[in-house]
């Protein structure tokens, strides 16, 4: 599955399009000609990576993202944008500012990219939701984590239900999203692409900080009042609580 990201800018004739392969054998648009140099591994390598810079020349996710950071580089966060995004099942539309459609189509690239960390999110990339909310990213998260459980079970793997291995990928994810930024920021002559970037980060880093308050937030889309048990949330003092 190939999807399609359309930017159409007033004061640009021709559109800024980006084609991001998802399966594999397909082919995308977003490698530049020739890396740049902070793209590099060594370069703001990530604390948590685990490649070897000595036997892996480019950071698989810097290299994915640098044509975008490129074209976008200089232009204003705030600058309003007509964008299309198309995959096989169908089409979205929004004029937005420049910042989200960055935001959105950033988490693609990283989610998509060969990065080892980053890889664990290819399930999200797979249902890819374009300018996701606050609450549709907590659901996709945890429903796509409990789902990959799921599978583990029926494969008489271990599974986690208590979600303490997306807290921990989510940890981990923000090692990568710290470092990521500093390139960025290394690479990036304008203000667009660090606002983006740091939309995303702010947005993943609600998974690894406050996951019971987000899951909270979007409960009543999923239970009625009568399926609550009055004396749930009210625990023993020295019980602890299984999210964070």
């Amino acid at each position: 599955m190939a999807i399609r990201y359309r930017f159409e800018l007033a004061d640009q004739a021709q559109p800024l399009e980006y084609i991001i392969a998802t399966g594999q054998g397909e082919t995308g648009t977003t490698r530049a000609a020739e890396p740049a140099r902070w793209t590099r591994l060594a370069y703001h390598q990530c604390s948590n990576c685990p490649l070897d810079k000595d036997q892996d020349a480019r950071c698989p996710a810097a290299v994915d993202i640098q044509q975008v950071v490129e074209d976008f580089s200089a232009l204003p966060a705030t600058q309003r944008v007509t964008v299309t995004v198309e995959s096989p099942a169908r089409q979205y539309h929004k004029i937005t500012g420049l910042e989200e459609g960055l935001r959105s189509l950033m988490g693609l690239l990283m989610a998509n990219c060969a990065c080892p960390i980053l890889n664990k999110l290819k399930p999200m990339a797979y249902t890819h939701l374009p300018f996701a909310s606050q609450e549709e990213f907590i659901i996709r998260s945890v429903g796509t984590y409990l789902l990959r459980q799921y599978f583990h079970h029926q494969a008489d793997h271990q599974a986690d239900w208590t979600l303490h291995g997306l807290v921990e990928l989510n940890n981990e994810l923000q090692l990568v999203n710290q470092a990521m930024w500093q390139r960025v920021n290394a690479g990036c002559e304008g203000e667009s692409n660090l606002k983006a970037l740091l939309s995303f980060f702010a947005m993943a880093s609600s998974v690894s900080y406050s996951l019971e308050a987000q899951l909270q937030k979007v409960r009543h889309a999923f239970m009625a009042e009568s399926d609550i048990s009055p004396y749930e949330g009210v625990r023993p003092s020295n019980q602890e609580s299984s999210l964070p």
